[in-house]
């Protein structure tokens, strides 16, 4: 039997911003509870939770302070608890973002060791009285000074996100016993954060620089070392029924993001090269497609998804204007019937675009605020610097949920943590629900025939090619195969059928009907078209 999470549709609820159930506006488990009905009509089966453990929030919830509590912003163990048996009710599986690379500095294993050098725990985290060069991925030195005992600690991100030392076992089983906890309260699985950046080796060399004077991150991830605590960690799993772990491999070498997949370690991890593409590129898209085809192995499959917490809206980046919901509804026809495991960020089954700050006031992210202060400190002015931040800062993607067009876009009764996107009049859950031609309409036609033909759902390849703008690729799985065509060019595009003559016509995203007794058809400017071979045909 296959496993759930190969066959399944993941939708990732960014806590903060989902839907606020207690009125304090923030995002919380009772607002997600009430949504449920709403992702299981959409069809998803498989949901993405963002961090919901106690934190200041320094970086959005990426800072914990306390693995075991659940942030009352999000609410309590007892609404975790429903929210988990509500979800199974429905059939909907839940993983959990899980951050094992640092804690909160108000951690109490950190609060413990940084009391002084002997403490027990000093040797959880990595302290040095000379640091080496390593750059924080956020901005500046990645060692700050402690005065208590005069010596640097090790923070791979921000300053208040002290990184552990995975080389001591005690960190390790610390940690583990975490993993434990939250799989005996129903957990599905795991995404791991930023997994390959543990520190697993005491000798720290430093990095090298590029001809540009920037510092290439050789040393700082990808030790030697961290495979083989994903291979316990997936060892651990297993003693639980079907778990899926997906990391967060951060690495534009496929080769690299390769090694964290397989049998005995993580069951698939996210390829940025795809997903994070920054602006709109067919051949890129294709490119990277083909790559993966090439160089997983049969059991490794991708991840198909172009938004997430952490960038822009994949309708903003990849918008041109006038077709902006056009493309959008061809990306979504790719991450829902390409070959892998697809990931859709909450929204964007809506076309929600990106959030502006129009201050440095508004902006609620550290790296865009960190991006603003450098700047300043760069004697850039005021919109040069805010101009810098906006480029820099993840809040893009993080505005409420517009779930319909009143004051608060009915994401809360009161003024949420972040702005709302001024489009929420026409942009909303509600105004697309009743329009049978929306983005939201078309999601849920693709997910429901993914889950009614199999070789959209788990299919393999037979063909994938692409010709100019158009993407088409040929799917089997068993008897059955799939054709699906998708034309991301502005203009129409001939497409020769005798192969696929006796493939039925399933679905388009701009007609209700296609003529295939010829044996040349005309594919419509941003059309994707789906065809069915199956064994009744």
């Amino acid at each position: 039997m296959d496993k759930w999470w190969k066959e399944a549709v993941f939708y990732e609820i960014y806590m903060p911003s989902f839907c606020d159930g207690n009125g304090d506006g923030i995002g919380d488990f009772l607002g997600i509870i009430s949504k449920l009905d709403y992702l299981k009509d959409l069809g998803v089966n498989g949901i993405w939770l963002t961090p919901f453990y106690k934190s200041p929030k320094v970086d959005n919830g990426y800072d914990i302070e306390d693995y075991y509590e659940i942030d009352p912003d999000h609410g309590t163990m007892e609404d975790f608890t429903n929210f988990i048996e509500e979800a199974h009710k429905r059939n909907i599986k839940v993983i959990a973002d899980l951050v094992l690379n640092h804690t909160s500095n108000r951690h109490k294993w950190f609060l413990e060791s940084k009391s002084s050098i002997d403490n027990s725990k000093r040797d959880w985290y990595i302290w040095k009285d000379n640091p080496n060069n390593w750059e924080s991925f956020f901005s500046g030195s990645a060692w700050e000074y402690d005065e208590t005992t005069n010596q640097y600690y090790y923070h791979a991100f921000a300053k208040e996100q002290v990184d552990l030392n995975w080389s001591n076992n005690e960190v390790k089983e610390a940690m583990f016993d975490v993993i434990k906890f939250w799989l005996d309260k129903g957990i599905d699985g795991f995404r791991l954060d930023v997994i390959n950046f543990l520190t697993v080796k005491d000798h720290l060399q430093d990095n090298p620089y590029d001809e540009n004077g920037e510092q290439l991150h050789l040393y700082d991830k990808d030790q030697d070392g961290i495979l083989e605590i994903i291979e316990e960690l997936k060892k651990l799993t297993e003693e639980y029924d079907d778990k899926f772990l997906v990391g967060e491999v951060g690495s534009e070498d496929l080769d690299v993001i390769k090694k964290y997949i397989g049998k005995k370690r993580l069951d698939a991890a996210f390829n940025f090269n795809l997903g994070s593409i920054e602006q709109f590129d067919v051949d890129k898209i294709f490119e990277e497609i083909r790559t993966m085809e090439k160089k997983f192995d049969i059991e490794q499959l991708p991840t198909l998804f172009f938004s997430s917490h952490d960038m822009s809206r994949h309708i903003s980046r990849f918008g041109d204007k006038g077709i902006e919901e056009d493309r959008a509804k061809n990306i979504a026809t790719l991450i829902l019937t390409a070959k892998g495991i697809p990931f859709i960020y909450n929204g964007e089954e809506i076309g929600m675009r990106d959030y502006i700050a129009n201050s440095i006031h508004e902006m609620k992210d550290i790296q865009g605020i960190l991006a603003y202060s450098k700047a300043i400190d760069e004697s850039k002015n005021k919109n040069e610097a805010l101009k810098i931040a906006n480029s820099k800062c993840r809040d893009k993607s993080r505005s409420p949920i517009q779930w319909d067009n009143t004051e608060y876009a009915g994401f809360s009764s009161t003024k949420p943590w972040i702005n709302i996107n001024k489009n929420k009049e026409e942009i909303n859950v509600k105004n697309q629900l009743s329009d049978p031609n929306s983005i939201l309409n078309h999601y849920k036609n693709l997910i429901k025939l993914r889950s009614k033909y199999n070789s959209l759902n788990k299919g393999v390849y037979e063909e994938l090619n692409k010709n100019n703008n158009l993407i088409y690729y040929l799917k089997k799985y068993n008897e059955e195969k799939s054709l699906i065509l998708i034309n991301f060019d502005r203009s129409k595009v001939k497409f020769d059928l005798k192969k696929y003559k006796d493939f039925n016509f399933i679905y388009s995203n701009k007609r209700n009907n296609i003529d295939f007794s010829r044996e040349m058809i005309e594919i419509l400017p941003n059309e994707s078209i789906i065809m069915i071979k199956s064994e009744e045909n």
